[in-house]
C-alpha cells in the first residue's frame, strides 16, 4: 500500500506557515477560552482543526487528501457553531457548509478523473493519468472550482462575511489566517505536480479572478462597519493579490520565462505568508476588542487606545502592513506582484495587453482603497472619543490573550526582518518542483538590495528604508527632550466648538464619500429614521440614519440561483406527485445523459456517435416527457 504522508518542500513549506498561524493563537484560545461556555465542543474541534489541516499540506495521495480535506470542513463549521445561540449564527455555518461541499464535488470530480477511480495513486501517477485526459480545461475548472470557493476568490466569495464574524475570534483568526492559505497550497500542488504543462489561458483566467477579488474585497470592506466582517472582506482582497502573482506565473511559465515565473511565484508565496500574520492579528485585535465592548459595530467603538494600548499598538502594526506601506512585509510582497505585471511590457499577446493593464488598474486602485479602509478602522476605533458606555468601560485583555496578539506580532516583524531568508526559502520550494531558481537574480548584491528579475526592473532597500526611518525617530524623540517641548493636555478641539461623541467622525461618513462615488456597485438602501415630538417635524429629540449594502454578486448571482432552484424543485415536486409516467421517465433520459457525457468524457470523442446519442436523447425526451400536445 502506497504512503499516506510525505513532506516534500512545498509540503515543509506549508507546514511552517499553519505552525506559524496557530502556535500563537493556541496562547490567545487559551486566553479566549473562560468567556467560551461550551468548552469541550470548541478544544475538540479546535485541536482538530489544526490537525486536519496540517494533515491536507502533507497527504501523499487523493483519499488521504479528501480525508483530511473534509475533515478540516467539518471541524471548522462545528468551530463556527461553538455559540450558536449568537444572531446569525446558525445561518451562517449553514452557508459555510453548504459552500465548503459545493467546492468538495468539484475536487472529487477532479480526483475520480485524473486517478481514474484509484484514489491511493500518488500525485506523480496522477500526472501520467491527466496528461492523456482528453479534456484538460475541464480537470482545471474542476480544480479552481473546488479551491477558489475554499479561497474565497470572486464569485464563489460570499460565505467569508457570514462566516467569520460568527466564529469565536482564534477561530476567525484561524479560519482566515491559515485555512485560506490551505487551498492556496492545493493550487500550487496540483497545478504543478498534476496539471502541468498549462495553456497561457488558464493563467489569464487566474489573473482576471484575482484582479476582480481584490477589488470586490476592498469596496465591500469600505462599506462595511461590523469589524469582521470588514476583516473577512479584506481577505477576499488579499487572495485576489495572491492569486494575480500566482496567474502571472503561470503565464510567464507557459510563455517559457522561467526566471520571471519563479519571481511571480515567489511574490505570491510571499504574500500568502504575509496574509496569515496580519490578519491573523487583526483578527485577534478584533477579537480583544469586541471581547471588551460585546459589539461587532465600529460606530460603537472609540478612544479605545488609552484603555487597549497592547490591543492598538498590534493592530496598528497590522493595519499598516496590510495596507502595504513601506517598509512592512505588506509593501514588499506587493511590490513583488507590482514587479512582475510589469515586466510584461514586451510580451505582444493581444489577451495580455488587455488582461495585464487591467490587472495594474484593479492592484492600484486596491492599494489606495486598503489605505482608506484601515485608516476608518483604525481611527474610528481607537482613536476619537468613547462612542458608547461600553468602549468607555473597556479594559485591556487578559495577559495569555496579549501574549498571543504580541507573539503574531513578532511574526509579522519577521516577516519585513528577515525577508530575504524567506524568499530564499520560497525560491528553494520552487526549485524543489522544477522551476528556475531566482533567489541570486532578485539579490544579486547581498540582502540589502531588492531587484526586480525584469530587464530595467525595480529596485527596493527595505532594510534600509527601515533603519532610516528608525534613525529620523530617534533623532525627532531626540530633539524633544533636548529642547524641551512643553506639553499641555486639554479637551479635545473642534475648530471652537465643544465636541463629543455623537458629533465626531463616523464610519459612515468616513465611507461615504467612496459609497456615493461607487453607486452604481453598491446600490444602497439608505434609511433615516426621525422621533418626533407631537408631530411636528421640525421638532424631534432623536434621530438615525442607516446605509444597508447588499453584495452584488450575493444579490444577483446567488439569489437568481435560489430563487431558479426553488422554481425547478417545485416543477419536479409537481411532475413527481401528480405525473408518475413522466417523472420516471424524466429518470430514464437523465441516465441515459451521464451514460453518454461519461463515454464521452472517458473515451475518445466521436462527432457521429455524439450526433446518434443526441439524436436518441431528442426523440427519448420527445416521446417519453414532453409527448403529444393537447
Amino acid at each position: 500500500m502506497p504512503f499516506a504522508f510525505h513532506l516534500d518542500a512545498l509540503s515543509l513549506l506549508f507546514v511552517f506557515l499553519i505552525l506559524l498561524g496557530a502556535l500563537p493563537n493556541l496562547f490567545y484560545s487559551q486566553g479566549y477560552l473562560p468567556h467560551i461556555e461550551r468548552k469541550a465542543h470548541y478544544l475538540i474541534h479546535y485541536f482538530g482543526f489544526i490537525l486536519s489541516m496540517l494533515g491536507v499540506v502533507t497527504a501523499a495521495n487523493a483519499l488521504t487528501f479528501l480525508l483530511f480535506w473534509e475533515l478540516m470542513s467539518l471541524t471548522s463549521w462545528q468551530l463556527i457553531l461553538t455559540e450558536p445561540e449568537e444572531k446569525g449564527t446558525i445561518p451562517a455555518a449553514r452557508f459555510y457548509f453548504f459552500m465548503t461541499h459545493f467546492g468538495f464535488v468539484f475536487l472529487l470530480l477532479f480526483f475520480l478523473l485524473v486517478t481514474d477511480g484509484n484514489l491511493e495513486l500518488d500525485f506523480a501517477q496522477m500526472q501520467g493519468v491527466a496528461a492523456h485526459f482528453a479534456y484538460p480545461t475541464l480537470l482545471f475548472f474542476f480544480l479552481i472550482l473546488g479551491f477558489l470557493s475554499k479561497a474565497g476568490a470572486v464569485p464563489l466569495h460570499v460565505w467569508l462575511p457570514y462566516a467569520h464574524p460568527a466564529a469565536p475570534s482564534p477561530v476567525s483568526a484561524l479560519m482566515s489566517g491559515v485555512m485560506l492559505k490551505v487551498a492556496i497550497y492545493g493550487m500550487f500542488r496540483f497545478m504543478l505536480d498534476v496539471l502541468y504543462p498549462w495553456p497561457l489561458e488558464w493563467g489569464i483566467l487566474i489573473l482576471v479572478i484575482g484582479a476582480l477579488s481584490s477589488l470586490v474585497g476592498v469596496l465591500y470592506a469600505l462599506s462595511e462597519h461590523d469589524i469582521k466582517a470588514l476583516l473577512a472582506n479584506h481577505s477576499i482582497e488579499n487572495i485576489g493579490i495572491i492569486l494575480i502573482g500566482f496567474g502571472m506565473g503561470m503565464i510567464f511559465d507557459a510563455l517559457q520565462l522561467g526566471i520571471l515565473s519563479t519571481f511571480a511565484f515567489i511574490a505570491a508565496l510571499f504574500h500568502t505568508f504575509n496574509h496569515m500574520s496580519f490578519k491573523s492579528l487583526l483578527f485577534m485585535g478584533a477579537g480583544s476588542v469586541l471581547h471588551e465592548t460585546h459589539t461587532k459595530n465600529i460606530e460603537a467603538y472609540g478612544g479605545l487606545i488609552k484603555s487597549m494600548p497592547i490591543t492598538a499598538l498590534t493592530f496598528l502594526l497590522a493595519s499598516v502592513s496590510i495596507s502595504a506601506l513601506p517598509p512592512t512585509n505588506g509593501f514588499l510582497s506587493e511590490w513583488m506582484i507590482f514587479q512582475s505585471l510589469l515586466s510584461s511590457n514586451t510580451i505582444t499577446n493581444m489577451s495580455l495587453k488587455l488582461a495585464i493593464p487591467f490587472a495594474i488598474f484593479a492592484l492600484a486602485l486596491t492599494g489606495g482603497l486598503a489605505i482608506a479602509c484601515f485608516v476608518k478602522a483604525y481611527g474610528i476605533t481607537f482613536l476619537g472619543l468613547h462612542r458608547s458606555a461600553n468602549a468607555r468601560h473597556a479594559k485591556e485583555v487578559n495577559g495569555l490573550m496579549r501574549f498571543g496578539m504580541l507573539a503574531m506580532a513578532g511574526v509579522v516583524i519577521a516577516l519585513m526582518l528577515f525577508a530575504p531568508a524567506f524568499i530564499h526559502l520560497f525560491d528553494r520550494a520552487l526549485v524543489a518542483e522544477g522551476k528556475v531558481g531566482a533567489y541570486d537574480a532578485i539579490f544579486p548584491f547581498g540582502v540589502w538590495h531588492m531587484h526586480s528579475v525584469a530587464v530595467n526592473g525595480g529596485v527596493v532597500s527595505p532594510l534600509l528604508l527601515l533603519i532610516s526611518l528608525l534613525g529620523v525617530t530617534l533623532l525627532l524623540a531626540w530633539a524633544y527632550r533636548m529642547l524641551g517641548v512643553k506639553e499641555r493636555l486639554h479637551r479635545t478641539w473642534a475648530c471652537g466648538y465643544r465636541t463629543g461623541a455623537r458629533t465626531q467622525y463616523s464610519a459612515t461618513g468616513f465611507a461615504g464619500p467612496i459609497r456615493r462615488f461607487f453607486t452604481w456597485l453598491y446600490r444602497p438602501e439608505e434609511h433615516l429614521h426621525k422621533e418626533t415630538l407631537a408631530g411636528h417635524e421640525s421638532k424631534f429629540d432623536a434621530s438615525s440614519y442607516e446605509v444597508h449594502v447588499k453584495p452584488l454578486f450575493e444579490r444577483s448571482l446567488y439569489d437568481g440561483t435560489a430563487k431558479l432552484a426553488n422554481r425547478i424543485s417545485y416543477w419536479i415536486y409537481r411532475l413527481a406527485h401528480f405525473e408518475q409516467t413522466r417523472y420516471a421517465a424524466m429518470i430514464f433520459n437523465l441516465m441515459l445523459l451521464v451514460l453518454f457525457s461519461y463515454r464521452i468524457f472517458a473515451h475518445e470523442f466521436s462527432w457521429a456517435t455524439f450526433a446518434l446519442e443526441s439524436v436518441v436523447m431528442v426523440i427519448s425526451i420527445k416521446v417519453l416527457i414532453i409527448g403529444e400536445k393537447r
